[in-house]
């Protein structure tokens, strides 16, 4: 007796939709190192660490991005694109306003404030110019004040209606890419070694976006108390090539 069998095709890839790759274009785009906002003039404390000691090699590079990333800096801005994205989709305005205040104040310096206010302004001017879309100009003028560059990425990624997730690890992805950049500047360090540390920190930014997703603002914090000290110092350093 002979059996037969239905045979099911295997289901192929799914094509992207065409929000989908539109959400991928401007995410490659606004988080890349060449959209003009300025990244590569900072280094968020790095040349300090480097002239002092604790940042000699790829490794020691390495264990400091770590921490700034998970207890630092890192996993704070995470934060405020989440909960600014969120406050953006759903219209609350109140709730945008006291985010874009919190993560204004929420800085240990007077060059890191520099830092993400000139990208802030530089990312939404830039997005607004060339990438302006419907409701865009009126939550900029919702935040009422300095948007640092956490919440510009979260409100320009809602205001296109880009998913949260995959904003929020571009911007990680960013943001590491450049700290490392920086290090690879100072250190020095060449390009293989500094895409090993890349991909040593792959964990990491995964693990700092999970934690971010699930975090309010009463979860934020920073331990990252020799980071903080590097910023302060970087300030009346003899020599610098970065201005923080």
């Amino acid at each position: 007796m002979l059996m037969t069998t239905n045979s099911v095709e295997p289901a192929g890839p799914r094509a992207m939709s065409e929000a989908e790759a539109a959400a991928l274009y401007r995410l490659m785009t606004w988080l890349s190192p060449a959209f003009p906002v300025g990244a590569f003039a900072y280094s968020s404390g790095i040349e300090w660490a480097v002239e002092a000691g604790d940042i000699a090699d790829a490794a020691t590079l390495r264990d400091w991005l770590a921490a700034m990333l998970t207890d630092g800096a890192g996993f704070c801005d995470a934060v405020f694109v989440v909960q600014t994205h969120r406050a953006v989709a759903s219209h609350d305005d109140a709730a945008l306003r006291d985010i874009a205040e919190l993560a204004a104040a929420f800085v240990p310096s007077r060059e890191r404030q520099l830092e993400t206010t000139t990208q802030g302004r530089a990312f939404i001017e830039t997005s607004r110019a060339a990438w302006s879309c419907e409701g865009l100009d009126e939550v900029i003028a919702a935040c009422g004040g300095p948007i640092v560059y956490p919440v510009a990425v979260g409100l320009v990624s809602a205001a296109h209606g880009i998913p949260l997730e995959p904003a929020l690890h571009a911007f990680l992805h960013a943001v590491v890419s450049n700290w490392i950049s920086a290090g690879a500047r100072l250190v020095p360090l060449g390009q293989t070694d500094s895409q090993r540390v890349l991909a040593q920190l792959e964990a990491e930014v995964a693990a700092t976006a999970k934690r971010a997703v699930a975090a309010s603002l009463d979860d934020l914090g920073s331990a990252t108390f020799r980071a903080d000290l590097a910023s302060l110092r970087h300030e009346t350093q003899y020599t610098r090539l970065f201005r923080s």
